[in-house]
């Protein structure tokens, strides 16, 4: 059931295998099995005399200050245990809420988005001056989060009861 070492439907994928394995014998090379796809650095030269240039990137995942060390993998778990944590939290703050449960939520929440942000200030913000910057404006908009949360906690109602009462809307 093949026309030209093209294999039609109703043909075992044993017969397929051995077909290919045939037209590779014969110096046919299908693409998806050809090595210029394989991964690897791009080497360019512009005269046959010159020794080739590697052209390569580098791909930064993590701060330099971090980057190989315990306090890396230590930040990585700290994010991911808050991470946890507020899924049991939120549920728990609305059936019991309080002033404990109302404070831990404003440090959580205000942590959560701390560090998130950071991460995207890592990510996308380019140049010395710039990161600093952004950082900056993170630590100030955090801290300003915080302290309007315990405020919104101290002299009103909480934000386990304003919730609570959005929700009964």
């Amino acid at each position: 059931m093949t026309s030209g070492g093209v294999t039609l439907p109703g043909e075992s994928d044993m017969a397929a295998v051995v077909r290919l394995s045939l037209m590779c014998g014969r110096g046919f090379r299908p693409t998806f099995f050809s090595k210029s796809l394989a991964a690897g650095p791009l080497v360019a030269s512009r005269k046959i005399q010159q020794p080739p240039v590697l052209l390569t990137s580098q791909i930064h995942t993590s701060p330099r200050y971090l980057a190989g060390s315990k306090a890396a993998s230590l930040h990585w778990t700290s994010e991911r245990i808050l991470s946890v944590a507020l899924l049991g939290l939120f549920p728990a703050a609305y059936i019991y809420p309080g002033g404990v449960m109302d404070y831990s939520l404003a440090a959580a929440v205000t942590l959560h988005g701390h560090w998130g942000l950071g991460e995207i200030v890592t990510d996308y913000v380019r140049g010395e001056t710039k990161v600093k910057l952004a950082k900056m404006g993170l630590l100030i908009l955090s801290a300003v989060t915080f302290a309007g949360l315990c405020y919104f906690n101290y002299h009103d109602v909480g934000i386990c009861k304003a919730v609570a009462m959005v929700w009964s809307l």
